[in-house]
């Protein structure tokens, strides 16, 4: 009974990130991750949000189309992060080595003002600096340094990123 009350709720999440209103989106997503969601944050539609009640996302954070949060083992994002279209962030996966499939995770964090480029995947227990920009296309497999650029697969270290980022991201358009 506890798998059939979890997968309805996973089925109104898929519901509610098809909804055409981000005021909408951010209200009924709020109640699922027991208010945690600051009105400033802008959810794009096609999401997905595993376990949302153990995720996290800081002041003015822009999560973009068609993203997945794992939110399993726990994810916190930072404020001012801008996580593109498609990004896919796992907190726990299958340990390739365990005879009986078994599960291995760890909580994600992603610092402030973190650029993750679309369709790059963080893998789980993995640490984002606050600065840091991660390529489109890019796996992340290890801890990112602060205002390191990251890309390839896996992530290496491509670039530095200016230390002096002021920038506060903006709430995204309504209906979208």
């Amino acid at each position: 009974m506890k798998k059939f009350f979890y997968g309805l709720k996973m089925f109104i999440l898929k519901i509610i990130f098809l909804l055409p209103s981000q005021l909408m989106r951010r209200k009924l997503i709020n109640f699922f991750m027991s208010n945690k969601l600051d009105s400033s944050v802008s959810i794009y539609g096609g999401c997905e949000f595993r376990s949302p009640k153990n995720i996290k996302i800081g002041r003015n954070s822009i999560i973009g189309n068609g993203c997945l949060l794992d939110g399993r083992r726990g994810l916190e994002i930072g404020s001012n992060v801008n996580i593109s279209s498609g990004v896919w962030i796992w907190s726990l996966h299958h340990d390739v080595q365990s005879p009986e499939f078994s599960v291995a995770g760890g909580k994600v964090s992603i610092g402030n003002r973190a650029w993750l480029g679309s369709r790059c995947t963080i893998l789980p227990g993995v640490t984002i600096g606050e600065g840091s920009v991660i390529a489109a296309g890019a796996v992340v497999v290890r801890d990112v340094p602060e205002f390191s650029i990251m890309g390839g697969v896996p992530a290496k270290k491509i670039g530095e990123r200016n230390k002096n980022l002021t920038y506060q991201l903006e709430s995204g358009l309504p209906f979208i």
